[in-house]
């Protein structure tokens, strides 16, 4: 598995986001039984910096916690039977699946975070997920996806010991985001 992490704002989180990042990414394509190494890219901006992705790439002009740019189109989500390593879809060099980009706001997490109750870390580490489960073909445009994600969501987030207040719901919305 290979994350390529750059940052366009300096983050100044208090914990090793990096290695959450690379742990999240795994135990996202693990939960859902990616059959290939995978290669992801995240990129880490201000409110400024995603605001202006979402102009140029969605027309809207305000920014968001987080965006995904899946480069795979699967049949339905999580179903990766239709993948073939010959396909335009792998690196070359290294053989592994480019499932595509993420990119967080630091400034939306340190926010959201407080927004929310919780620590920066459990929101950082919620929204790499999210933007995982994109990447894997999942959406959250009707309630029946955005409880699928959600259902997906707390179960990685538990395994993987990162909670949230029990009387919270993730409460994703559902349509674009």
């Amino acid at each position: 598995m290979t994350v390529t992490l750059e940052e366009e704002t300096e983050p100044f989180f208090a914990f090793d986001y990096r290695e959450l990042a690379e742990k999240v990414i795994y135990a996202a394509l693990e939960a859902e039984g990616f059959p290939f190494e995978a290669e992801v890219s995240l990129l880490l901006v201000s409110m400024e910096g995603i605001q202006e992705l979402n102009r140029e790439h969605r027309g809207f002009d305000r920014p968001t916690d987080v965006l995904s740019f899946p480069l795979i189109a699967y049949e339905s989500p999580g179903n990766f039977e239709s993948l073939e390593q010959e396909e335009d879809n792998f690196n070359p060099d290294t053989g592994e699946a480019m499932l595509g980009d993420i990119v967080l706001c630091a400034d939306k997490v340190r926010k959201q975070a407080e927004e929310y109750g919780h620590s920066e870390e459990r929101e950082f580490a919620f929204l790499i997920l999210h933007s995982m489960l994109h990447l894997l073909g999942y959406d959250h445009m009707t309630e029946e996806e955005a409880a699928v994600m959600e259902e997906k969501q707390r179960n990685i987030l538990e395994r993987m010991g990162i909670l949230r207040d029990a009387f919270e719901t993730d409460g994703l919305p559902v349509g674009p985001h």
